[in-house]
């Protein structure tokens, strides 16, 4: 068997109506008709131009709108001090340990006939570079403050008229024979095309101890979201989608005024976010969307289809994510009930640097704890 014949009949599995639809359902029903319209599963392959068209309006909204508002916030962007190249202590920060012991420290530091504390100091700045910049955090966080306040809008607006949105119970009326609306084709495009671009970008965005979660959650939005298309579950995933999306703004806006060290708007915007946060996805995401998708269905069918365990599967793990955030959310709540403090744990902090410059500037003049033939290991000039 070819290739391509296995790749036909694995297609065919995929698509197999026994997964997607309920019995005496096909593929053919779901033809546009009588001013019916039935979202299409080739239409999702637009996320993916939409996703870097939101990369582009990412650009220049962190550029253009982004910078200057940090600037009036009184964010400077300070440039890294940058460690002189050294191939002995570069290779060990890369193969061995970003954060060396003491006695491997002293190791290095004969290595390359330098002085401990210089060593120290080198790793403290190599470990900086790695960490963006307060500016970069700012930008990022502006972005995705746009986006989630954009969409929480734009879903309000696409939502408030609809029956469903007050009667969930009336997502489950008609289906699957359920139009599909511009509003709802745009949002489901809109959505999926974000979490794309934020996957193109995990590599280059600030990275947190919770950074599997956040590549488990993005890639469980898009396989929920692009599931939900294709089986006509719209009606259920717009409210799936607002709910996460009213929470998360006053999150990235808490963040934003963090780094411009407003801390009594930080804190209250923070706290707002973690009544939302507590509201939407433990009390309403359980209690509200979950029980729509696991226990209603049983009234309109008594045989499940495949994708019933599917979706509602990739809904547990979501909901087992908003647990894990939750008791972090607690957590930071705790602390800043008993000492005032809202740090989060999940970013890394920039260390400062413990030698002066004179005594950096003395052992680059030969000094008796010089570097000898490595006495520019370091470079105390901003690029």
């Amino acid at each position: 068997m070819s290739m391509a014949d296995i790749l036909k009949t694995l297609n065919s599995w995929f698509w197999w109506e026994n997964i997607w639809m309920p019995i005496n359902c096909t593929w053919e029903h779901f033809v546009d008709r009588d001013g019916l319209v039935f979202p299409k599963p080739h239409q999702l392959y637009a996320t993916i131009p939409y996703a870097f068209v939101l990369l582009i309006i990412r650009f220049f909204s962190e550029r253009y709108v982004a910078i200057p508002l940090a600037k009036a916030l009184g964010i400077k962007n300070v440039r890294r001090v940058k460690p002189q190249p050294n191939p002995v202590l570069e290779s060990y920060f890369r193969e061995c340990s970003k954060h060396p012991s003491q006695s491997e420290i002293q190791g290095l530091a004969k290595k390359c006939n330098c002085t401990v504390r210089l060593v120290e100091k080198w790793f403290r700045r190599r470990r900086n570079l790695e960490i963006p910049t307060v500016l970069r955090k700012f930008q990022e966080a502006f972005w995705r403050f746009s986006f989630y306040l954009t969409s929480s809008i734009a879903g309000f607006i696409f939502l408030y008229d609809k029956p469903w949105f007050y009667d969930i119970w009336q997502t489950w009326v008609g289906y699957p024979f359920q139009t599909v609306l511009p509003s709802q084709y745009w949002y489901y495009m809109a959505e999926i095309g974000f979490y794309w671009s934020l996957l193109f970008t995990l590599g280059i965005d600030n990275k947190r101890k919770d950074f599997l979660a956040h590549v488990i959650h993005h890639l469980a939005a898009i396989g929920l979201m692009s599931g939900s298309w294709c089986g006509n579950y719209v009606r259920l995933g717009t409210l799936v989608m607002f709910v996460h999306d009213t929470a998360d703004f006053w999150l990235e806006a808490a963040k934003m005024f963090n780094y411009a060290h407003w801390e009594k708007t930080c804190n209250m915007l923070f706290i707002i976010f973690s009544i939302a946060f507590f509201i939407t996805r433990i009390i309403l995401f359980p209690f509200w969307i979950l029980r729509a998708t696991l226990y209603q269905p049983t009234y309109y069918s008594t045989t499940p289809v495949i994708a019933y365990f599917l979706f509602n599967g990739q809904l547990l793990i979501l909901q087992g994510l908003h647990l894990y955030w939750g008791y972090l959310i607690f957590k930071i709540l705790r602390r800043f009930v008993c000492s005032k403090d809202l740090k989060d744990d999940r970013s890394d902090e920039e260390e400062e640097d413990s030698v002066t410059d004179n005594e950096e500037e003395s052992t680059k003049n030969g000094n008796k704890n010089g570097c000898g033939s490595s006495k520019h290991l370091l470079n105390s000039s901003h690029h």
